[in-house]
């Protein structure tokens, strides 16, 4: 079977994750809305995990995808305790613009 990276080139998985990761930059440092944070964030993950497979195909070792699954597993994680600590922020607040989580005190 033929390498995949034969054909479409290291080149553009490097430009696509870039892309992606400037797009979840953009989303995390202008937007205000804490959802669109999460997504902003996990699109900047998947950038660099699709990094990570790009560049474990191309040097042939399955190591750097084996990471990517263990790195998939946390977000997960991490995504179902962020929707946690949302839903509760907005139970107390009643909405969950980043402005008013200012006045929040410990």
């Amino acid at each position: 079977m033929m390498n995949i990276l034969e054909h479409v080139g290291i080149e553009n998985y490097l430009t696509l994750s870039a892309l992606l990761f400037c797009i979840g930059a953009f989303g995390l440092l202008y937007r205000r809305n804490a959802i669109i944070m999460f997504m902003s964030i996990e699109i900047m993950l998947n950038a660099v995990n699709l990094l990570l497979v790009a560049f474990s195909s191309y040097h042939e070792d399955p190591s750097g995808q084996v990471f990517v699954f263990f790195t998939m597993a946390v977000a997960a994680a991490e995504v179902a305790v962020g929707l946690a600590i949302l839903v509760s922020v907005f139970r107390n607040i009643g909405n969950i613009d980043i402005d008013n989580l200012k006045n929040l005190k410990g």
